[in-house]
Parts: structure tokens; sequence; C-alpha cells
């Protein structure tokens, strides 16, 4: 049963070359999400109608349970940017009814002295009363400018009151959005818990054969082998954290205030609490930073002399390749994983430590006795 949890863990963190996700690509990665999760959910709906191998079934539940939880992140933040875009909105709207009503105060004020004019033809009267040539001419430009200042306060009357209606659009059509949202939100938690009940039956029924790693183990650990050996040329000559070796001991969790739920080999489980930050285990140099293809989440590599770490599945990173880092020091927060046994989502990471030999597998547990 552990060799299946830590397939299924292996599968959910394939790792593609980091790109920033910028604000405005939020959008682009729900609907990308959301095309994954269509596909997938005709994966499903082919894996139950041919009742394939349990195993497949429940592979393709935990992909599918960490897509919608990725989706659901995704809208989490869109919401709180949409929540955002309304109170800015609503202070925009205040300000300009504010605008509005002391421009209109301004031409009532306008309209009224001009009604006292006419009745009163004090135009005329100011026109004609002048002591000469040229104070009548004075009197006619000032009359002139007066008149002009009426119309760009009526012009600015009617620009701030269209731009008020226009804003009061975008505000109700950002409440709409925020609405469908959370509907869509919704949806895909309740089709979360679908699947987790779904997957956790389907793990009670597997016999031992079903619960076996398959070929794709294998296959992915070669790939992984393959990135290390990469990495390893980079590391090559490394001075930065140099004093690290086989028997360093006695070191910090990566994960404040976390624990660890599961030793494989290299690797460890780690669990946190939420916002709980990410640290490297000892000084050292970041060589490289990915991001999961399937979650958008982070990866990190520190390079401890020719020895490196790998911190997987985080939700943040606040260093960058070739940054010098210090032992403890901050370098991301802990994302979410899902549980292969029970499938609930929880705040995990995977992180493991490599040797400069690839012959010699070091443990993780060594590390924090």
């Amino acid at each position: 049963m552990k060799k299946l949890l830590f397939l299924i863990l292996l599968i959910l963190t394939a790792q593609t070359p980091l790109k920033a996700q910028s604000e405005a690509e939020l959008r682009k990665t729900i609907d990308n999400l959301e095309a994954s999760i269509e596909r997938e959910e005709k994966v499903l709906a082919k894996l139950q109608s041919n009742k394939s191998s349990k195993q497949k079934l429940v592979n393709s539940l935990a992909r599918q349970i960490e897509k919608r939880n990725a989706l659901i992140a995704a809208r989490d933040k869109q919401i709180k940017q949409l929540g955002r875009d309304i109170t800015a909105a609503e202070k925009r709207v205040g300000e300009l009814s504010v605008s509005v009503a002391q421009l209109e105060r301004s031409c009532s004020e306008m309209y009224r002295e001009a009604y006292r004019n006419y009745r009163n033809n004090n135009t005329l009267a100011y026109i004609f009363s002048s002591s000469s040539a040229l104070d009548f001419a004075r009197r006619i430009a000032s009359l002139r400018t007066a008149t002009i200042y009426r119309k760009e306060q009526i012009t600015q009357l009617t620009t701030t009151r269209n731009a008020v209606q226009k804003e009061r659009q975008t505000l109700a059509a950002k409440r709409e959005e925020v609405a469908q949202a959370k509907k869509k939100l919704d949806r895909q938690r309740a089709k979360m818990r679908e699947e987790r009940d779904l997957a956790k039956a389907t793990i009670r029924k597997m016999t031992k054969q079903e619960k076996s790693v398959q070929a794709s183990m294998a296959e992915h650990e070669k790939r992984l082998n393959s990135a290390i050996a990469e990495l390893r040329k980079l590391t090559k000559g490394n001075k930065s954290g140099g004093s690290f070796s086989s028997s360093t001991r006695h070191l910090k969790l990566p994960v404040a205030g976390g624990r660890v739920v599961r030793y494989n080999a290299n690797t460890a489980e780690i669990v946190g609490s939420k916002g709980a930050n990410i640290n490297s285990i000892y000084e050292g140099k970041v060589v490289r930073i990915s991001r999961n293809k399937i979650n958008n989440k982070y990866d990190v590599y520190i390079a401890h002399g020719e020895y490196i770490s790998s911190y997987a599945n985080l939700s943040a990173v606040c260093v960058k390749r070739d940054d010098k880092v210090l032992k403890n020091q901050k370098i991301g927060t802990i994302a979410t994983m899902v549980n292969p046994s029970t499938m609930d989502v929880e705040y995990k990471i995977l992180f493991a430590i490599h040797s400069p030999n690839p012959k010699v597998t070091m443990k993780a547990s060594n590390l924090f006795k």
C-alpha cells in the first residue's frame, strides 16, 4: 500500500520549467484547468464503464482531485481579485458622485444667476454702463469668459455623470462575476468530495496485486534520476554550503512547525499548517526552480556544496535561481496536496536529499535526528 501511495505522489509531482504567472494570466489558468478537468472526466468515465483496473481509476481520481484543488485555489484568488476591483469601483463611484453633487450645485447657481440677469436686464445694463470704449470691450470679454466657463461646467457635469454610470455598470458586472465564480467554486468543491469518496471506496476494494507498483513508477524514477543528474553537473565544484556532508545531522525540518508523516529512502513527506514557511535545511545556492505542470506549484532545488536538497509542492517562492541562502532561511510557502490514502487535501511538501554520487542513496531520516 505504501508503494502505491508513493507512486501516486510521484505522479502528482511531474515537473516543467518555471514560468511566472502574472495576474493577467489567472483567467487563462482557470480555463486551462477547467479544460484539463473535462478531459480527465472523460478518462474517468471510460475507466468506470470498461471496469479497468482499480489502480488506474485511483490514479486518475488522484490527478483529478489535485486539478480540482488547483482550480479551487485559482477561483479563490479570482474572487479576491474581483473583491479588490469592487472595492476600488465603489470608491470611484463615491468620489464621482460627490463631484456630480458639487457640479450640480454649481450649475444650479449659474442657472439661477443667469435667470436673474435675464429678468432684470442686468447683462445689458452691465454692458451699456461702460465708462469708455475700453471698458465696454473689457466687459464684453468678461461676459464671454463667463459663458465659456458655464459651458465647461455643464460639459464637465455631463462627462462626470456618464463616468458614474459607466462605473456603476462595471460594478454590477463585477458583482455578477463574483456571484458566478462562487457558484462554480461550490460545484467544484462538491465534485471533489464525490471523487474523493469514490477513490476511498475503490482503494478499500483493491487487492494486493492491484496495490503493487506499476511500470510507470520505474519510468518516473528514471526521469527523476535524469533530472538530478543534470543538476549534479550544475553543482559540481559549488562552494556555497560546502560544509554539508553525508554525516550532517540534527537539522530543522524544512516546514516551520511541520511533522514527518512518511520517510522513503532519501525522501520525506512533511505536513504543516496553511501558510507555513518552507526553509532551506542548510546554507547553499538555489540551482533550479521549476513548476508542476498539473497544478502550477513550485519545486526548489538547493545545492549545499555538491549535495542537493529538493522541496516539492510550494504555493509561492521568495528566492530565485543563483540566490545564496542561509540555513533555515525562508524560500517559499507550503501548498496543498492530495493524501492518496484518504483523498483528503492537506498542506504538505515532498523533501528529498541527493548525494554527489548517484550510487549513494542518503536517508532523509538521518538528517533530522
